[in-house]
């Protein structure tokens, strides 16, 4: 039997992992065992390395970094149709997916808990929509999928100018924080609703303005947002949580509430459970963009589909 692979994104919180890995590494093969590694070196690098690895018979591969990274390795996996679990070790800025996971951030902790952990088969979303050169493309997530607000906080956040409005003096380890919660305000504060067709499983479509539409598989998103408090990753079903046109102050005087998962009590907030969602924004020339597990990858029209049981995760 192959040892355990972990594949690394070195930088992923802000380029801590590149650093810390000596210590990572340690941790790992005390708590853990043996395993190998590789490191990633682009986008899109990790998901080419799971693939490999499946195929060539690596039984569990772990994934080190952010939740990108995590949903790198899981389409790796998929894609490969192999029967792989997947692990987790947290090395990321936000770490949403480790949240519902129950993943403790502690590495030596988190080692020992692939260790002892046991594999549990979770659902995915499977999402169709139109890339960046206009193509149809298909890829899956684990976590969350979403347009509206959370685009543009992104798009805000890797592109630096957030960064600004954070002090010289800031510790690496919270920039990355800090920046996105800083563009979170600033996008609150400068963006529109928007108005797109939305059909729910075979229920009629509607038409609605949004401020944000998430389709969530598992709890948490935007660094700690508890978006779906309800979201269980093998029910079947995607909570569907709607942000509708509330002002920005309304918003930002509600946040605290998205931490913990009280927001679903706001009269601009909708729940549903659904298998599939189509979207399409209601103007054809609007650019509506959507990201998965915290990557903006395309835009609409899209369609979001669950499967079942699809994947295998190693759980605490």
């Amino acid at each position: 039997m192959s040892l355990p692979l972990v594949i690394v994104n070195p930088a992923s919180a802000d380029g801590a992992t590149r650093e810390n890995w000596p210590k990572i590494a340690s941790d790992l093969r005390t708590h853990f065992g043996a395993f190998t590694v590789s490191f990633t070196e682009a986008v899109g690098h990790a998901c080419e390395l799971a693939a490999e690895a499946a195929k060539q018979g690596t039984q569990l591969i772990i994934a080190c970094g952010g939740d990108g990274t995590i949903s790198e390795v899981a389409n790796g996996i998929i894609e490969a149709k192999e029967d792989v679990e997947l692990g987790i070790l947290p090395g990321g800025t936000g770490s949403d997916f480790r949240r519902t996971l129950k993943m403790p951030t502690n590495i030596a902790a988190a080692a020992r808990a692939l260790r002892d952990g046991r594999p549990r088969k979770i659902d995915v979303g499977r999402v169709t929509f139109v890339n960046d050169r206009g193509e149809r493309e298909t890829r899956f997530f684990i976590n969350v999928a979403s347009f509206g607000m959370s685009t543009s906080v992104l798009d805000r956040a890797a592109s630096g100018e957030a960064r600004k409005w954070i002090p010289a003096f800031a510790p690496r380890k919270l920039t990355s924080k800090l920046s996105y919660a800083a563009a979170t305000v600033q996008t609150t504060l400068s963006s529109s609703p928007i108005e797109v067709n939305i059909q729910l499983d075979e229920h009629p479509e509607r038409r609605l303005r949004v401020a944000e539409f998430c389709v969530a598989n598992a709890r948490y998103y935007g660094g700690g947002m508890k978006i779906a408090p309800d979201a269980k990753f093998d029910d079947g079903f995607f909570d569907i949580v709607t942000i509708g046109d509330a002002s920005s102050f309304r918003i930002l005087a509600n946040a605290p509430r998205l931490y913990f998962g009280a927001h679903l009590r706001m009269n601009e907030v909708t729940h549903a459970l659904a298998k599939q969602v189509v979207a399409r924004a209601v103007k054809k020339d609007d650019m509506v963009r959507v990201e998965l597990d915290g990557e903006v990858v395309g835009r609409l029209p899209a369609t979001f589909e669950v499967v079942p049981r699809a994947l295998r995760v190693r759980c605490p």
